[in-house]
């Protein structure tokens, strides 16, 4: 009976995803069609689906949202440019350089790929093409950058991460072989991204750096200007102070995500009306509206993932995977290898936060039974995923990338390979390394 229900609940995916019907059409779909097959009252359906959008800290998708639409509208990410511009200086690939720095600081605020491939592309894209750089080139590395988005905190995918994974406890016989495993929260997740964050980030750096020697690409000055550097940082004092205070006041406790959203919110709307007087009512309303449409899209996706992923857990999958992955081994790493695999194959077709909904409860029983801590797995998923953002043919940061600089998706595919290539190399870093992500959250108390 269990096969018979797997089938018509992956048989159903699989169909509505061939016709072209969107995510959210065919997690929720394959859901119902189950439900019907083994005749569950559908009420059910909906009373999964209510409950997994009425969680406080969800609370903090639709608020990070606004703000990073805000601070796009009110001047602060135009200021986080010229920040980095000025830091790159006489670096080769200093525009490259600064593409991917932008979009380091520019992710400390939306916690969307997406949102900051946007944010930084408009202001880059034509910058580096104007200094000589080929269009295609230049989209490619805001698109590989803008996946940093999701990585460095706050992070839209480790609210969703912690949601999924706050509800599954590690199974009786892994407490028995490995001990209490460590607790997950979403400050824990926020915390732990930094230092992953920060290795990717120099990932792209390098390949910048070696790519731009080959082609000729200088530096935007012949050296640095302290001069430059301090206007830059007295204009920005402001703008970097936003993920200062976001993330200073999750750090010290001062607040939750959730409020600290909040808070970036008003914050947000002080610089932009008072002090930068560049936030317009036009641009108010426009950033309302990209909220509403991009939460309403998000929470779709989370309601009919969480009924497809309780399906899945009801009916053993996540226990089956496990056990067959660990008669075929039971070394970490080649483990891990065959996740980080899985987990690319699946970012290439499969939104983000749908693709984390799913997948936890069918990877975190793994990792559990080899004694891995939930919150390294958070980060090493959402680290693999965000190279979906820069892959075909899903690769949201590539569209976005496409219509801003007007390079055709196939000429953009054909720079970002080694962007990809050392994306990956990271990857596997973070995940043989543990300690890049738990060093900081043990030093802080988590």
């Amino acid at each position: 009976m269990e096969a018979y229900i797997v089938e018509i609940l992956f048989g159903s995916f699989f169909f509505l995803m061939l016709l072209g019907a969107p995510i959210t059409i065919a997690l929720g779909g394959a859901a119902l069609a189950t439900f019907m097959v083994v005749e569950k009252n559908p009420i059910a359906f909906v009373q999964i689906a209510f409950t997994s959008v009425g969680s406080f800290p969800l609370m903090a998708l639709p608020a990070f949202v606004l703000a990073g639409a805000l601070m796009e509208a009110a001047g602060i990410s135009k200021r986080l440019v010229d920040i980095a511009e000025t830091l790159a200086g006489p670096i080769t690939g200093g525009l490259g350089a600064a593409t991917v720095m932008a979009c380091l600081f520019f992710g400390a605020i939306s916690g969307s790929g997406p949102a900051t491939t946007a944010a930084v592309g408009m202001l880059m894209i034509p910058a580096m093409t104007k200094r000589g750089y080929a269009r295609p080139y230049a989209s490619a590395v805001t698109a590989a950058s803008g996946g940093l988005g999701i990585i460095i905190p706050p992070s839209i995918p480790m609210v969703i991460f912690g949601i999924a994974a706050l509800g599954l406890a590690p199974p009786p016989e892994a407490i028995a072989k490995h001990g209490e495993f460590a607790s997950i929260s979403i400050p824990k997740l926020f915390i732990a991204g930094v230092i992953p964050g920060i290795v990717m980030a120099g990932s792209l750096l390098i390949i910048n750096y070696f790519t731009s020697k080959k082609h000729g690409y200088v530096g935007l000055t012949d050296k640095w200007s302290f001069g430059d550097v301090r206007t830059s940082l007295r204009k920005g004092f402001w703008s970097i102070l936003a993920p200062i205070i976001i993330l200073g006041g999750i750090y010290t406790g001062m607040f939750t995500p959730t409020e600290s959203a909040i808070v970036a919110i008003f914050y947000t709307l002080f610089v932009g009306i008072a002090l930068h007087r560049e936030l317009k009512f036009p641009a108010l309303l426009n950033s309302l509206r990209t909220t509403t449409w991009i939460t309403g899209r998000v929470l779709l996706i989370l309601f009919t993932a969480t009924v497809f992923g309780r399906l899945l857990v009801e009916q053993r999958i996540p226990a089956i995977i496990a056990e067959s992955m660990l008669s075929f081994t039971d070394n970490l790493y080649l483990i891990w290898a065959m996740i980080i695999v899985f987990l690319m194959f699946v970012g290439m077709f499969m939104e983000t936060l749908a693709a984390i909904m799913i997948l936890v409860p069918v990877l975190l029983p793994v990792m559990y039974t080899i004694g891995v801590d939930p919150t390294h797995v958070g980060i090493v998923v959402i680290c693999t995923l965000s190279v979906g953002f820069m892959t075909p043919p899903l690769g949201e940061n590539l569209f976005v990338a496409s219509g801003i600089g007007g390079s055709s998706i196939e000429e953009i595919v054909s720079r970002i390979h080694p962007f990809v290539f050392v994306s990956v190399i990271a990857i596997f870093l973070i995940a043989y390394v543990p300690q890049l992500s738990l060093w900081l959250p043990s030093l802080l108390g988590y």
